[in-house]
C-alpha cells in the first residue's frame, strides 16, 4: 500500500538548499511514497521558541498544525524542526484543551526522514554509487531529541564506493544552535573552528550531517579556511544527488 506522506520541506531548506527538498521527495518515492508538499507549511516557529517568544511560536504551530493534519505521516529533512514538532508542540499546548490533542496526533507521525526510511520503512537505497571518503556530525537536537544515530549510517552503507572516516567529536556542537550563533557570535565561532579542524583532521572527502543549519556553519566555516571537504545533506546522497555542488559551491 503506498503511504501518502506530508513533506515539511523548513525554512533553511526551502531557502538556502532547495535540492535537499528534492532529494527527500526523490527517496521517499523510491521509497513507494506517494509526496506531497502541503501549500499552508511555513516555519515551524523553532526560532521564536528557542527566543522565549510564546505567542509568535504557538501561532505558527497552530497554522503548521493544521497543514499537516490530513497526512499520513510528516517527514521532515531536518533533526532540529522535526524535533519541534515532535518534542514541543505538545509540551507548548499543555494547557490548552484544544489544541494539545491536535498537537500530539501531529507529533505521532512526524518523523526526522533518515529515521522514517530506516526505521518505518525499512528502505535500502538501491544503484547508487559515489567513490569518495565522508565523515559524520551528529546534530544536537536529532541525536539528543530524536536518537538520530544509526539511522543515517545504515542508509549511507547502501551507497556504492562509500568508505567512512571517523569523526573525533562527532556528537559535539558544532557552534551554530539556531539563534546561539547570532547572540554569541565569538563562542560559536571558537566551537566550529575546533570542529572543522577535527574534519580535516579525518582526511575526508566530505561531510555529511542530517541538518541544514549545521551544515551552513561548518561548510562555511571550511571554505573561509581553505579546506578542500565538501558538505552535504546526507539524503543528498541516499538519494543519488552526490554528484551535483556541495553546500556553498551554487552559483
Amino acid at each position: 500500500m503506498v503511504k501518502r506522506v506530508a513533506l515539511f520541506v523548513t525554512c533553511l531548506v526551502d531557502l538556502m538548499r532547495p535540492r535537499i527538498g528534492f532529494a527527500a521527495i526523490r527517496a521517499l518515492e523510491a521509497a513507494g511514497c506517494e509526496v506531497v508538499v502541503p501549500e499552508g507549511q511555513t516555519c515551524c516557529g523553532q526560532p521564536a521558541l528557542n527566543s522565549g517568544d510564546r505567542d509568535h511560536a504557538a501561532a505558527l504551530a497552530k497554522q503548521t498544525i493544521a497543514a499537516l493534519e490530513p497526512y499520513e505521516a510528516v517527514v521532515v529533512p531536518s533533526g532540529s524542526c522535526a524535533g519541534t514538532i515532535r518534542c514541543h508542540y505538545p509540551e507548548m499546548f499543555e494547557h490548552d484543551p484544544e489544541w494539545l490533542p491536535r498537537a500530539q496526533a501531529v507529533a505521532a507521525k512526524t518523523f526526522e526522514i533518515m529515521a522514517y526510511l530506516d526505521e518505518v520503512l525499512g528502505w535500502k537505497p538501491e544503484g547508487v554509487r559515489i567513490n569518495a571518503t565522508a565523515t559524520y556530525h551528529d546534530s544536537c537536537s536529532g541525536l539528543r531529541e530524536l536518537g538520530i544515530k544509526a539511522q543515517p549510517r545504515r542508509l549511507l552503507k547502501g551507497i556504492g564506493g562509500l568508505s567512512f572516516a571517523p569523526l573525533q567529536g562527532e556528537e559535539t556542537c558544532c557552534g551554530f544552535g539556531g539563534t546561539f550563533c547570532v547572540k554569541y557570535p565569538a563562542i560559536s565561532n571558537a566551537i566550529v573552528a575546533e570542529k572543522t579542524d577535527a574534519i580535516d583532521a579525518t582526511g575526508a572527502d566530505l561531510l555529511l550531517a542530517g541538518d541544514l543549519g549545521c551544515l551552513m556553519n561548518m561548510a562555511g566555516k571550511l571554505n573561509r579556511k581553505g579546506s578542500k571537504v565538501r558538505a552535504y545533506h546526507a539524503i543528498e546522497l541516499i538519494a543519488g544527488m552526490g554528484d551535483g555542488p556541495a553546500i556553498g559551491e551554487e552559483a
